[in-house]
């Protein structure tokens, strides 16, 4: 019996160490960042591109979270304004790409639940202008 008891203690040793082991500091604080974030706590900024024009597409900001949902091909972007939320998706393709970046608050003057989105004019609205005098 005593040596089934030193045989799980042995096992229980060598189990608790291999969780550990990988975690190093930079896996920590991406976590915490990834946590802080979709607990509404950072205030966010995606941009979506096409690729194949290089343009904007548009831009959204705020308190959000954010999940690739890749059996759908999109992103699922939740976003807090003043205590409600707000459920945005966001179709991604071959050529849409998109990057997320993580705002100081410190340096911009945004207020806590106040989130934008902003649309490229010409990609919806493919209208050349001509000026005749």
């Amino acid at each position: 019996m005593k040596k089934v008891k030193r045989i799980l203690c042995v096992m229980l040793v060598c189990l608790s160490m291999s969780v550990f082991v990988g975690c190093n500091e930079a896996d920590k604080v991406s976590q915490n960042l990834s946590k802080e974030a979709d607990n509404f706590n950072v205030v966010r900024e995606i941009t979506v591109i096409n690729c194949l024009q290089g343009d904007v597409l548009f831009q959204m900001s705020g308190k959000m979270s954010i999940k690739a949902d890749v059996s759908d091909n999109q992103l699922e972007v939740i976003v807090e304004d003043n205590g409600t939320y707000v459920k945005h998706f966001i179709g991604l393709s071959d050529n849409v790409t998109y990057v997320v970046e993580d705002l100081n608050l410190g340096a911009n003057d945004v207020s806590k639940y106040k989130y934008t989105l902003n649309f490229n004019p010409k990609m919806w609205f493919p209208i050349e202008v001509e000026t005749i005098d």
